[in-house]
């Protein structure tokens, strides 16, 4: 523990100065503007009062979710115990001799199946459409697509003479 030098003493009383100051400034500013120091606080990473009530949001819904889940597994064991009907409780219950139940299967088998054309025919045009557009897409100045056509017609020619010359 030297003696203070002259420059010492000053440095470490501005030193004390200043942190005064800016306690004194600190207390000044929390007096006449609490909601800023309230906004402070929360950019300084503590939580605001929207990320709680998110938090409480997610919380409850979290909650809400197992709880239907949890009600769902109880009620399925309950729905298990009802076995499927028989073939002869179900024929007891579907006659044949219904003319209005028998309408009724056909008409629903009719859109059934109505419903498969509409959409086969769907898959034939959008591959009849892709088609059109590779042949459209084909670049007709490439030399190997000239060399490829010039070796389809050699072939065909030759299979074509072959087939007319008898043996």
């Amino acid at each position: 523990m030297g003696c203070n030098t002259s420059s010492d003493a000053k440095s470490n009383k501005e030193e004390k100065d200043t942190q005064e100051n800016q306690a004194n400034s600190a207390t000044v500013e929390d007096k006449l503007f609490p909601e800023e120091k309230q906004k402070e606080s929360t950019e300084e990473g503590g939580p605001s009062e929207v990320e709680a009530a998110t938090k409480i949001q997610a919380v409850f819904r979290g909650h809400k979710t197992r709880k239907s889940i949890s009600m769902k597994a109880v009620e399925k064991p309950a729905e298990k115990n009802q076995a499927e009907p028989s073939k002869a409780e179900l024929e007891a219950e579907f006659r044949a001799d219904d003319k209005d139940l028998c309408n009724a299967a056909t008409k629903i088998q009719a859109s059934f199946r109505g419903h498969q054309a509409r959409k086969q025919t769907q898959v034939e045009k959008t591959k009849e459409q892709q088609d059109k557009e590779d042949v459209e897409n084909i670049d007709l100045t490439d030399p190997d697509l000239n060399k490829a056509a010039t070796k389809i017609q050699a072939s065909f020619r030759g299979h074509k003479v072959r087939k007319e010359t008898p043996n």
